[in-house]
């Protein structure tokens, strides 16, 4: 279920809502005067930009280690 975060444009109100309370909300007011943020999908993108940081940061220690080992055998 996700949730959304609807912004009035005027008034600078701010509601809460999942996708059932939003299709209702909708029926009542128009659409035009309000900004919409999905934040469940804002949450997913911000993980994912803090696994894509952990993985490169794994990779760069990984290359390192081996280099080192590999200098360290050979020397």
């Amino acid at each position: 279920m996700n949730k959304y975060k609807i912004t009035n444009l005027t008034s600078s109100k701010t509601y809460f809502l999942n996708e059932e309370e939003k299709e209702k909300f909708f029926k009542k007011n128009k659409l035009q005067n309000y900004n919409i943020t999905n934040l469940t999908e804002q949450k997913r993108i911000k993980r994912n930009k803090i696994l894509d940081t952990i993985q490169l940061t794994t990779l760069f220690f990984a290359i390192i280690i081996t280099v080192v080992l590999i200098i360290e055998n050979n020397y």
